[in-house]
């Protein structure tokens, strides 16, 4: 019975209970940090910071870190010393340094390893979070370029130039290599052209929705669910779309800011809250739209921090906040069009409110609640 209206309702459960499994940064991307740094004296250095104890023991980086020093510790002296060999030997394989597509092996330390600095992290840890790759310049180079594996999400590269004191960034998306950069002299020519800038953004706002955002793409949902009619939910949408807007330019601009341990449970209690109404009433009520827009400016900086630790290449600010939103609109949508290509056909069902609002706006409310406390709890 209801064959059709159970697959859906299956479908958005599915969505919600993996949610709920996520941890309090559903929606963050994993950045790798690394800094390039060319020297006065022709030589160089790639500062990279990793787990490097989670990488040492071969586990996931999301292993806590104090059961992470706690096996590394339990390990006599010739364990661990092989195990920080191979670590070296990972390193190389997993970074790539070329100069004039003529390929570097650097020397590959790790800095803070037995020093005061891997005591005093703010997360335990026994060899330290930089892995450091050094090494000298080949006479005659013009070009250098550096890339990451597959094995890390998007790389933000920071190039500073200590002669020239040129400073420049990159971002990278999984297994890219970063722009050429000369080193005679001529910094613009590497500069991200706006328009491979912008392109790029728009994937990473897209993929800020679809897949890594569940928080946001659960709150959307919410407002599905209650908008048996496209206007009243066109209303809501614009309404979100026009205050996240807002708040991710200000927030970029330096007008406003709010710290993630504030601003995270927060929107996760929007996501609460929405689905609780969705429950409570039948209709969109004329306050809906407002209060969407209200939980919009909140969005809007949950968007605003993650754009700020992506960071934007050099002289292109304008063309990485416009693409980032863009794509931010693009993922929207798509969860909009996907719940109603799963549920639309229903909607004015008689049982669409028992079968389908309802259920999922309890499965809802419940992740969002659960998201409130541990993001409340675990400081975010």
């Amino acid at each position: 019975m209801h064959t059709s209206h159970s697959k859906s309702t299956g479908f958005l459960i599915a969505i919600a209970l993996f949610g709920g499994a996520e941890s309090a940064a559903a929606h963050d991307f994993t950045v790798t940090q690394t800094l390039v740094v060319f020297k006065t004296d022709k030589t160089f250095l790639v500062d990279i910071r990793l787990h490097l104890d989670a990488l040492a023991l071969g586990v996931a980086p999301s292993e806590p870190a104090e059961a992470a020093v706690a096996r590394l510790r339990a390990m006599d002296d010739a364990e661990l010393e092989k195990r920080i060999e191979d670590l070296r030997a990972m390193i190389g394989r997993l970074v790539r340094l070329r100069f004039d597509d003529i390929k570097m092996r650097p020397q590959v330390s790790f800095p803070e390893y037995q020093t005061t600095m891997a005591a005093t992290s703010s997360e335990p840890t026994l060899l330290g979070t930089t892995v450091r790759l050094e090494g000298r310049v080949p006479a005659n180079a013009t070009a250098f370029r550096i890339g990451l594996s597959r094995s890390f999400d998007i790389t933000q590269f920071t190039i500073v130039d200590e002669g020239r004191g040129d400073v420049q960034k990159h971002l990278l998306t999984a297994g890219e290599d970063s722009p050429d950069y000369s080193l005679n002299g001529d910094s613009d020519a590497a500069a991200a052209d706006w328009r491979d800038t912008f392109g790029r953004y728009v994937i990473l706002g897209f993929e800020h929705i679809i897949p890594k955002g569940l928080d946001h793409i659960l709150f959307v949902l919410g407002l599905f669910l209650l908008s048996t009619k496209l206007g009243s939910l066109l209303w809501q949408i614009s309404a979100f779309t026009i205050a996240h807007t807002i708040t991710l330019a200000m927030a970029m601009g330096g007008v406003v800011s709010l710290p993630a341990h504030v601003v995270e449970p927060l929107i996760a209690l929007s996501i609460a809250y929405v689905a609780i109404e969705n429950i409570v009433v039948k209709d969109m009520k004329p306050w809906r739209p407002v209060v969407v827009f209200a939980f919009g400016l909140l969005h809007g900086m949950g968007f605003a921090g993650v754009l700020l630790e992506l960071g934007f290449p050099k002289g292109q600010f304008a063309s990485s906040l416009v693409g980032f939103n863009i794509g931010v609109e693009f993922g929207q949508l798509a969860v909009i069009a996907i719940a109603f290509a799963a549920m639309g056909w229903f909607r004015k069902k008689e049982w669409y409110r028992a079968a389908i609002i309802i259920p999922q706006s309890l499965l809802i409310a419940a992740v969002g609640l659960y998201w409130t406390v541990d993001r409340i709890v675990g400081g975010f």
